[in-house]
């Protein structure tokens, strides 16, 4: 293995990790703090996140030399900050994540329910991600209308770089909001002595508590939107790049180590889709057989960042919440806009699509159960419908 090593890839690797926390970290501590996370559970759930995606890169790649790219559920978290508590609070929005991560593990031994989740329709899937998304990607105007003076500044340099850079926009957003922070919000006094105590990392063990509403309401549609946004994609990434890998052994380790974060506040971890591109591609080595130290690389840089988890936690509370989830939001639009084309581009089942993106972004739950799950049910059964009255007319005509 030392002999592939290459200066490069190492690069590579680390500017991995950098992009993907700095993307979306905002994202999972909003999405944690949602479901009853104190700041202290969404430190430790951040960490363990960090930690257990960057072990699972490390193994992985280590194992079958192949440039694997994990990474924590984004449209997950999005989805959490969309459902809000749930009966039972944190303690059961933990047990959802434990069960989410047996889900993962059986659909990756058990082709039977790998299968069930692809059979999902695509446009429903897609309508149910882009209506949790939704509410998120509004924070950065609510900003501006909160303080020009604070949201101005973040919306400006997202556009801005990512006139030149795609890549580096959120984390230039990132940049302007730490700069927003540190010269345009008053600190209370014993700020900078609270981050210093925050830079030792502490875990929170969380117990889990177990109920029927956190089952539907973020169990199911987190593994659902896990499985469909993040380790499905990932697969096709590494296809494109040339890698042919077994996905069903992959999927159980990623839920594996999401059970393994779990009790320490981590939601879900995955396949990476949009940072897998970087280990995967020639920018991390001329030679394919030598990327995947890229992944390693990432993996250790994952460990590092999520070892600070605790000061960027505490950091970021000094901050009104509008303007952490003005960053999160920004994150959120590529993915907003690519799964809102996907759901409404084919006319047989735009009407299915809307049905589910509307209760999803709706934010209404009924009988304790949040719509994104409702959403799901009622475009299938609008699909059910049509194609039930389909057959009827076909039978008509042969008759």
């Amino acid at each position: 293995m030392l002999k592939d090593f290459s200066v490069q890839a190492l690069f590579m690797g680390l500017l991995t990790a950098f992009v993907g926390s700095a993307s979306s970290f905002a994202v999972v501590l909003h999405g944690l703090r949602a479901v009853g996370a104190t700041e202290a559970e969404a430190a430790s759930g951040l960490m363990a996140l960090s930690i257990s995606m960057g072990i699972c890169a490390i193994v992985l790649s280590a194992v079958t030399r192949l440039p694997i790219s994990i990474a924590w559920s984004t449209p997950g978290a999005a989805l959490l900050a969309s459902t809000g508590a749930v009966e039972g609070g944190f303690t059961a929005a933990v047990g959802a994540f434990l069960i989410c991560g047996l889900l993962i593990i059986v659909a990756g031994l058990f082709r039977p329910l790998g299968r069930a989740v692809t059979a999902i329709p695509a446009p429903l899937a897609n309508a149910m991600l882009a209506g949790v998304l939704i509410g998120l990607c509004f924070a950065p105007v609510k900003a501006i209308g909160f303080n020009p003076l604070l949201g101005l500044p973040i919306l400006i340099s997202w556009i801005v770089v990512g006139a030149f850079k795609r890549l580096w926009a959120v984390p230039a957003a990132l940049a302007a909001f730490v700069l927003v922070l540190a010269f345009g919000v008053d600190m209370p006094d014993g700020a900078f002595a609270s981050l210093e105590r925050s830079l030792v990392p502490v875990a929170e063990f969380v117990r889990p508590a177990f109920n029927l509403a956190a089952f539907i309401s973020i169990a199911l549609p987190l593994f659902i939107v896990t499985m469909a946004s993040q380790n499905i994609p990932g697969i096709a990434v590494l296809k494109v790049c040339h890698y042919d890998p077994k996905p069903g052994p992959l999927f159980a380790v990623t839920g594996f180590f999401s059970l393994l974060s779990a009790p320490f506040g981590g939601h879900a971890i995955n396949l990476a889709a949009v940072t897998a591109a970087m280990c995967a591609g020639p920018d991390a080595h001329a030679d394919p057989k030598r990327r995947y130290w890229a992944s390693l690389s990432a993996g250790v840089g994952y460990i590092i960042l999520g070892l600070l988890a605790g000061a960027v936690t505490a950091f970021v509370a000094l901050a009104p919440p509008v303007l952490i989830e003005a960053v999160a939001g920004l994150a959120l639009v590529g993915a907003f806009s690519s799964s809102a084309m996907s759901a409404f581009q084919a006319p047989e089942s735009r009407e299915a699509a809307a049905i589910t993106f509307l209760i999803t972004a709706s934010g209404v739950s009924f009988g304790g159960i949040s719509g994104a799950f409702w959403g799901l049910i009622a475009g299938g059964l609008m699909i059910a419908l049509s194609q039930l009255l389909k057959m009827s007319k076909d039978r008509a005509q042969e008759k």
